[in-house]
């Protein structure tokens, strides 16, 4: 609240010296320590009236409401949460060993449907995106091996051209 440091205090222990005398500082002590107690005594009351009031008019009720709201395990967040988890506990390392789930000491887990339909689905989808795959492999195979043969054929050139 009050940004004093140790040379104003100091400064202000001196002052108090000189002004009250070292007879009268001891008195002077016990009357600001029990002014202090009964500031504090004054804000705790104060606090407990309000407290009381929030309680009787049905404000905690509403406050515990807003709280709640709040909360994102209340509000159905709760699964987000455990993927954030399950991110944090993520080994990319476990990937290059082989374990798709990237999570230490847990299988990946993929639930098969019983659904058969969904199962044709599923394995459409799998067909279909290996052989787009394929199809991108044998391209950049082509357009590569393309590549090579005019390298192959501009070396040619330049060593037909001179003598």
């Amino acid at each position: 609240m009050f940004d004093i440091g140790m040379s104003e205090l100091l400064v202000i222990g001196v002052v108090t010296l000189i002004v009250v005398g070292p007879k009268d500082l001891p008195g002077l002590f016990h009357t600001l320590g029990r002014f202090t107690a009964k500031a504090r005594s004054l804000g705790r009351e104060f606090t407990n009236a309000m407290n009381q009031a929030a309680r009787e008019s049905g404000l905690d009720d509403v406050s515990s409401t807003l709280k709640g709201v709040s909360n994102p395990k209340k509000f159905g967040l709760d699964k987000l949460n455990e993927a954030a988890d399950r991110f944090d506990k993520w080994d990319p390392s476990a990937a290059t060993r082989g374990d798709t789930s990237g999570v230490k000491g847990k299988p990946p887990e993929h639930p098969k449907p019983s659904d058969p339909d969904r199962q044709a689905d599923i394995e459409k989808i799998r067909a279909a995106t290996e052989k787009a795959g394929q199809a991108k492999l044998d391209r950049e195979a082509a357009e590569n091996a393309a590549a090579g043969e005019a390298a192959d054929t501009a070396a040619e050139t330049d060593r037909a051209d001179k003598p």
